[in-house]
């Protein structure tokens, strides 16, 4: 069971930010690689993620079958079998469900308010096609799984509260292995934020 109380209170400022900002690179990898060289672990790779996925599909084979078991038993008894089983597996499936969005959002609560609390002057992000990548059966599975379009908006609302400025990057920015000033060959996702947080080009949310 869940409780949400509604209260009407004033907005403070809470503007305290440093005078550096900070780029974030979004990724499958890690859920997130920030300028600072802070990597965010991907959680849909973590223990307990994949106990309840597996737990999730055995409960949704169990439920394919009662279906199965329901439309023979239909046709031995001309429509007379009642759902009350598969009501019972249906609810388990969703709380199930359930269950890892909630798992998935906290992580993202947990990792937006990291952020926030570096007190950057800005933030840069990539704006993302997620809408594309879900399109690619091969990735739509785990794209699904990182919550992009929730952990934008939950940094956004934040940004907002704290007085930061987010700054949000067009997708076609190029981001490269070379270092932009001197060559120097880096690891991929780091130039990226590295690259993201110098953009000269973007738009605030």
């Amino acid at each position: 069971y869940y409780v949400s109380v509604l209260v009407e209170t004033d907005i403070v400022n809470l503007n305290i930010s440093t005078n550096h900002g900070i780029g974030i690179d979004l990724g499958l990898t890690d859920f997130a690689v920030i300028s600072n060289r802070t990597f965010k672990k991907n959680i849909n790779k973590t223990v307990i993620v994949k106990k309840l996925e597996k737990k999730l599909k055995r409960e949704q084979r169990k439920l394919s079958r009662k279906y199965e078991n329901l439309k023979l038993r239909n046709e031995n008894k001309k429509e007379e079998a009642t759902r009350q089983n598969i009501q019972k597996q249906i609810v388990k499936v969703h709380r199930l469900h359930q269950r890892l969005s909630n798992v998935r959002t906290d992580y993202i609560n947990k990792v937006v308010s990291d952020i926030v609390k570096q007190n950057p002057s800005f933030i840069t992000i990539e704006d993302l096609n997620v809408r594309g990548m879900m399109k690619n059966k091969h990735l739509s599975k785990a794209v699904a799984g990182q919550k992009f379009f929730e952990f934008r908006t939950k940094l956004t609302n934040k940004c907002n509260w704290m007085g930061i400025e987010l700054r949000i990057v067009d997708r076609f920015y190029p981001s490269s292995k070379l270092c932009h000033k001197c060559g120097y060959e880096e690891d991929r996702d780091v130039n990226a934020s590295f690259n993201l947080r110098d953009a000269k080009i973007y738009k605030t949310a």
